[in-house]
């Protein structure tokens, strides 16, 4: 038996800035994703999904090594992923799989305050800047600035400029789909092929779904979360629809062109986003909160170990991802990584799952938060900045919501005194899960 049938080929396909009820199988009533919802029917289902890092180019550098923003050192944007680091692409690499990567890759430029200036945004990345895919390449650092909704460009291997028409979700899969047939089929594969969409167009500070997605998704229901908030939802959320309209549709092109070419059976898709959006009701922008509304995104597995249609209510984190990866391609998973496989909860093997997830948060603040089933706990360092400082010391408490009551956090329970114990067992929680993060243990202040 040949590597390329004995080991599965691995896709993971990468939204940005998706909240998780975009989709039906997680209550979207529109029918926006039906190629998702019916991997989803095939395949496993993540119901309590988070991100570990509300930020871009920090849950990219979580994604690409197994370990948390303040570890890997890339903790905001305008961070380069180290050169040196150990990554997914370099770790299967070297157990026979072929490497690639289409799309926004955010790990290339390092910008700000103490740092050696390295700019990459509308640059082609050089080879040693790519984190091992050295197979295939096909990106922009900043893909929202070598391109808009419709048209484009990215660069190649070759540091050539490729130039696309059409709108960007069609052209990056057209890539793809390109490769797939390309190939030569030798070795499994593994690739990453990261969309920006549904993420804001920044310089036309909009949203920029498919021509005709404002009139088709008009008739949308808002989140629960958005009702009644401040923000730009009400303009915004039709074309927010349109752009994963348009992903669904183009992961419909991906899995048919696997089954033409034979390799359905024995691809595993894994289907997610880095972070969610809250649409300026959290704060001034679209995330960097530790709010559901951005940080609770969709995860789907399906193909090879991710089978009949299962729904897993335990709460999992993007960085549970690289160790999965590596569990699926039948690599051992490093000890530096802190996540968990997902095959542990899909087997049902598994009976010291983590009740929480723990989530970094930067730029806006120096924050931490967990998450378990009924509460969100964050803190935040109030003499801190979040684009100059990974960490500290110190940390006031910020948010407590009652998630059984109040699922759309509208109630603050901070400075509730009823709570005090509450919040002393979430502190104490935190502070364990910080330490295993690395970080220090912190002092973690009342809110004034």
């Amino acid at each position: 038996m040949n590597q390329q049938t004995s080991r599965p080929n691995i896709l993971f396909f990468f939204s940005d800035q998706q909240r998780w009820d975009t989709m039906g199988c997680y209550g979207q009533p529109l029918p926006v994703t039906p190629h998702m919802d019916k991997m989803a029917s095939e395949g496993v289902q993540f119901e309590y999904a988070f991100t570990c890092q509300p930020v871009c180019g920090p849950a990219r550098a979580c994604l690409q090594t197994g370990k948390y923003a303040t570890e890997v050192g890339c903790f905001r944007n305008g961070i380069a992923l180290p050169l040196d680091e150990p990554t997914l692409a370099r770790w299967l690499s070297a157990a026979g799989y072929e490497v690639g990567y289409i799309g926004k890759w955010h790990l290339a430029s390092t910008h700000g305050e103490g740092f050696e200036e390295a700019r990459f945004a509308t640059q082609p990345i050089p080879p040693e800047r790519r984190g091992g895919y050295k197979d295939f390449w096909l990106a922009s650092d900043v893909l929202e600035f070598t391109s808009h909704g419709y048209d484009g460009h990215m660069f190649d291997a070759d540091m050539n400029k490729v130039e696309f028409k059409g709108y960007r979700v069609d052209c990056l899969t057209d890539f793809a789909l390109d490769y797939l047939r390309t190939r030569k089929g030798d070795k499994p594969f593994f690739l990453f092929l990261s969309y920006i969409e549904p993420h804001h167009q920044n310089d036309h500070k909009h949203y920029e779904g498919p021509n005709g997605s404002k009139e088709r998704f008009k008739d949308f229901i808002a989140p629960g979360d958005l009702v009644g908030a401040e923000g730009d939802w009400q303009q915004e959320y039709p074309d927010y629809l349109g752009c994963i309209n348009s992903l669904d549709m183009n992961l419909g092109r991906i899995r048919a062109e696997l089954a033409r070419l034979g390799q359905a059976e024995n691809t595993l898709i894994l289907m997610t986003s880095d972070h969610g959006s809250h649409f300026k009701t959290r704060n001034g922008e679209y995330k960097r909160a530790c709010h559901d509304g951005c940080t609770r995104i969709p995860m789907i597995g399906c193909g090879p170990g991710f089978s009949g249609g299962k729904v897993i209510e335990e709460l999992v984190s993007l960085i549970d991802i690289p160790p999965t990866i590596l569990q699926s391609a039948g690599v051992p998973i490093p000890s530096t990584m802190k996540g968990r496989p997902l095959q542990q909860l899909v087997d049902g093997a598994c009976q010291d799952w983590p009740k929480e997830v723990f989530i970094q948060i930067s730029e806006s603040q120096v924050g931490r938060a967990i998450r378990t089933r009924e509460w969100k706990y964050s803190i935040r360092a109030v003499d801190k900045k979040g684009s100059l400082d990974p960490d500290s010391d110190v940390y006031t408490e910020d948010f407590l919501y009652n998630l059984e009551t109040d699922p759309h956090e509208r109630e603050n329970l901070v400075s509730d005194d009823r709570y005090k114990s509450v919040r002393a067992e979430l502190a104490g929680i935190l502070k364990q899960r910080m330490v295993e993060a690395g970080e220090k243990e912190p002092l973690i202040l009342p809110c004034a």
